[in-house]
């Protein structure tokens, strides 16, 4: 039987939850959809699928958090569950093991990088690793150009492959239980969907919440709905207070995946003035339901908003210049998004450019 199979070593995928498990879900289907590819067998390191239904030619291991056990584990299914022919790596952390392995079998290793993870230098096994993969790949211009700022890698080796977002973020109504159970009907709606981590400020939350005074006085039926949850959330629940803008800061909590489409149809403007985003797959998505999108002009966000056809960049620090563009959206002043520019970053296209890199392995 022909066609590569893959070792794929990753955070999470199917059963994980965030971008990062995202995009490694649209890329390993990408793979499974490909003629070049028999088999792609998944070590996570978090994340079960449950009763998810995996794609054919996939199989997912259970999910190995502690550092020892997936390791012992990688090197047990390297071992005895070949022949492999390429060992997918998808986080720059994960790269020595990747590498090790890869070593030990003789095949090359893809390297997946996503953001900040690849933006500082790392230590010297992570520095050897990634100079050892055969393929390098990038989410954004921005995150290939700061690894290439570190790493010892040959520039032509590391290529940019951008998100995709599912075909199920489609445009549609305000869906009206969301707007009753937020009790939020005849509101101007400004949605920010990202984990609340404390170790993400860079996201941008902040800056939203700093800016809602001055909203609120040129619009005042706004509310700011924040949906997603973690560590940060009692801090920014105290900002708004100190704001004086509790009142109109929500805080929506974590979002079940099927629920996500209804939650950007419910919004006006979708805003996430970033500075360390490597590429933000919730811009496509927002986009994709017709949502008039904000991001920041200083990361990988200017990729995912296709140099500013898809929706408006600002400077995360600049407080008025943001202020007058979540306005001038509010209002209706703003441009719709256009269909042409997020269409380059659909499923389609994102697998025909997965498929023409798995050549690099025939």
């Amino acid at each position: 039987m022909t066609g590569l199979r893959i070792l794929a070593l990753v955070t999470d995928a199917f059963g994980g939850h965030g971008g990062i498990a995202r995009y490694n879900r649209d890329l390993i289907s990408a793979f499974a959809t490909s003629a070049r590819v028999r088999e792609i067998c998944i070590l996570p390191r978090q994340g079960n699928p449950g009763d998810q239904a995996l794609p054919q030619k996939v199989l997912q291991a259970r999910a190995s958090a502690a550092r020892l056990a997936f390791s012992t584990q990688a090197i047990a299914r390297a071992a005895l569950g070949g022949p492999f022919d390429f060992v997918f790596c998808g986080h720059i952390y994960m790269s020595p093991i990747a590498a090790a392995i890869s070593k030990f079998l003789k095949k090359p290793m893809w390297l997946q990088l996503h953001g900040v993870d690849a933006w500082e230098p790392l230590g010297r096994l992570a520095r050897t690793a990634t100079e050892s993969a055969t393929l390098v790949t990038a989410v954004s211009r921005f995150t290939r150009s700061r690894f290439l700022q570190w790493a010892d890698v040959v520039p032509e080796r590391v290529r940019v492959l951008p998100n995709t977002f599912e075909p199920r973020f489609t445009n549609g109504q305000k869906p009206e239980h969301l707007l009753d159970r937020l009790n939020i009907r005849g509101r101007r709606v400004i949605l920010t969907v990202s984990r609340l981590a404390a170790s993400e400020q860079y996201k941008g939350h902040d800056r939203i919440i700093d800016a809602l005074p001055a909203i609120k006085q040129r619009v005042p039926d706004v509310v700011y709905v924040i949906a997603g949850d973690g560590d940060d959330r009692e801090r920014l629940q105290k900002t708004a207070e100190k704001l004086g803008v509790e009142d109109i800061t929500l805080f929506a909590g974590h979002v079940p995946e099927h629920e996500l489409p209804d939650y950007f149809r419910l919004a006006d403007v979708f805003a996430m003035p970033s500075i360390g985003e490597g590429f933000g797959i919730v811009f496509l998505e927002a986009a994709a339901c017709g949502l008039p999108v904000i991001a920041g002009n200083r990361d990988g966000s200017v990729d995912a908003l296709a140099d500013g056809a898809i929706g408006t960049l600002v400077d995360p620090e600049d407080a008025p210049q943001l202020v007058d563009a979540i306005c001038d959206l509010l209002a209706g002043h703003g441009r719709p998004t256009a269909p042409s520019a997020h269409d380059r970053f659909c499923t389609g296209n994102f697998s025909a450019h997965v498929d023409d890199l798995l050549e690099s392995f025939r």
